[in-house]
């Protein structure tokens, strides 16, 4: 044991000279047509096989600062530079051009990589973790159960909404410090209870006290196998170090919750001869996919999406207002305009509600649902921008070779989103040039929290009007609404963050109701 550490340094030492041999080898030929090559863009590792890198990685992660490395490392770097850990070399970008021909024009040349890998064991084989034409096949079954007319009148929010109020209002009277409640949990129940019933035609009703252990069960391993399997992205091709039996019981908990929502949907459907069921995207998959394993992953894939990206959207949302009380302000006079004596609120009635648009904008574009994507090269492929002295040249891929663009980054731009890109101040959202820009082309491919091009999230509209809807409930119960006394205020972009599938508050979203 007393030789380990020697060799291992020698062997690194050898191994980075003999990529800094072949890199000067890439670098003498690194204007063909003027097109670069990746290894002549900007290094983030300094150290042999990168260990600087992931030990600064690893330690972001640990304190809850994950996004902000790997903007810091975008300010030092430049809008495209490459990263060196182990035998793993990658490239990361903000530059809207390479999104859109990554995820558009010439995505093509790009797959999905090691993500399969990490996250078959939570995911399975559903949508996200597939490609090509068995990728297509599923979307063109999904798409129809997310049309707008399915949820246009809210009627699917409506009573776990009000769940939710009661929920809440039953923690403050158990909270020891007076008024004051934590959101974020209660966010990730009322997302569980909408989005089960939405897809599988069963609520799990996670927010009554008389919930079963089961969900709550399922909650808790839902959360640990993603954190795991989100540390084990980072570490790659060494992911089977990273907690590997924990994973494997975890989803055996989240296998159990949707074997037993598919078994009971698939009675109910068969017993009522699937007639008028108008959530029949189990019994649909079903046809498709008879194999228990294949449905059982595109179920947790939909949960997954229709949980965590409204969950997180909420947390973020009240996060924000009641640490700025004059959008609160502003907010809540828009709210108290509306009268559901009237009429009931529509889908159509949140759209028009003008602050509440730009306050959903601000939130996703500071913190979008999925703030980081990997894609891997299929086949030696170019980049358009990114390379040579200024960043403007396009830069040769070869093939195996993954790129990571960051939507948090990106949104934080200040040559795209101004000087105060890091503040929240959805007021930017009327002026120019936000105003002009093209919504349906990502605002010019820099506006991307749901992704874009063929994979953008099928389900982002209905996410939308569900947080737009309980968002508009928890002002009108709760007008008073405000930051504790004793809540910390960050510096904009310090906050903590935890960063799995989706991007979340660490800390939670704790509120003074001021009753």
């Amino acid at each position: 044991m007393m030789y380990t550490w020697p060799l291992l340094t020698v062997a690194a030492v050898v191994l980075y000279i003999y990529r800094a041999y072949f890199a000067q080898r890439a670098k003498s030929a690194l204007l063909t047509g003027d097109i670069s090559t990746h290894d002549s863009l900007p290094q983030a590792s300094r150290w042999p096989l990168g260990l600087d890198l992931l030990v600064l990685t690893l330690k972001a992660s640990d304190e809850s600062r994950l996004m902000e490395f790997f903007l810091d490392n975008f300010r030092r770097f430049g809008n495209t530079f490459r990263q060196v850990i182990g035998l793993n070399t990658s490239i990361l970008t903000i530059e809207p051009a390479n999104v859109e021909t990554i995820l558009l024009s010439n995505a093509k040349d790009w797959g999905l990589g090691f993500r399969r890998t990490i996250f078959f064991p939570l995911l399975g084989d559903g949508i996200f973790l597939q490609e090509g034409e068995a990728w297509k096949h599923s979307r063109d079954i999904l798409r129809p159960h997310f049309y707008h007319r399915h949820y246009e009148n809210l009627d699917i929010c409506r009573r776990h909404v009000e769940n939710l109020l009661e929920a809440i209002a039953s923690d403050v009277g158990a909270a020891t410090t007076a008024n004051v409640v934590d959101l974020e949990p209660l966010f990730f129940r009322l997302t569980l209870d909408v989005t089960t019933e939405f897809l599988f035609g069963e609520s799990a009703l996670s927010q009554r006290p008389t919930s079963s252990v089961t969900s709550h069960d399922f909650e808790e391993a839902f959360d640990t196998a993603q954190r795991i399997s989100s540390k084990r992205l980072r570490f790659q091709k060494l992911y089977w170090l990273v907690e590997s039996r924990r994973l494997r019981q975890a989803c055996v908990t989240i296998h159990r919750f949707a074997d037993g929502i598919i078994n009971r949907t698939l009675s109910r459907s068969a017993a009522n001869g699937n007639t008028g069921n108008r959530h029949s995207f189990l019994s649909t998959m079903a046809q498709h996919y008879p194999e228990r394993d294949t449905l059982r992953g595109q179920a947790i894939n939909i949960l997954t999406a229709g949980r965590d990206s409204t969950a997180t959207f909420l947390s973020w949302t009240f996060f924000h207002l009641v640490r700025h009380p004059s959008a609160m302000a502003k907010l809540r006079a828009e709210v108290s305009q509306v009268d559901e004596t009237v009429a009931p609120l529509t889908r159509a009635d949140l759209l028009r509600l003008s602050y509440l648009q730009n306050v959903i904008r601000e939130v996703l574009r500071l913190h979008p649902p999925v703030p980081l994507i990997s894609r891997t090269a299929l086949r030696a492929t170019t980049l358009p921008r990114g390379g040579g002295p200024d960043g403007t040249a396009p830069v040769r891929v070869p093939r195996g070779v993954s790129v990571l663009y960051s939507a948090y980054c990106l949104h934080r731009r200040p040559d795209l989103y101004g000087m105060d890109a890091e503040l929240f101040r959805p007021g930017r959202w009327d002026e120019e040039p936000l105003r002009s820009r093209d919504a349906a082309a990502h605002r010019g491919w820099t506006f991307l929290p749901f992704g874009g091009g063929p994979r953008t999230c099928l389900g982002m509209d209905f996410s939308l009007t569900e947080g737009a809807y309980a968002i508009v409930r928890i002002l009108q119960r709760f007008p008073s609404i405000r930051l504790p006394a004793d809540e910390p205020v960050q510096v904009a972009g310090q906050e903590k963050q935890a960063v799995t599938i989706s991007l979340r508050p660490a800390d939670g979203c704790r509120v003074d109701l001021g009753k």
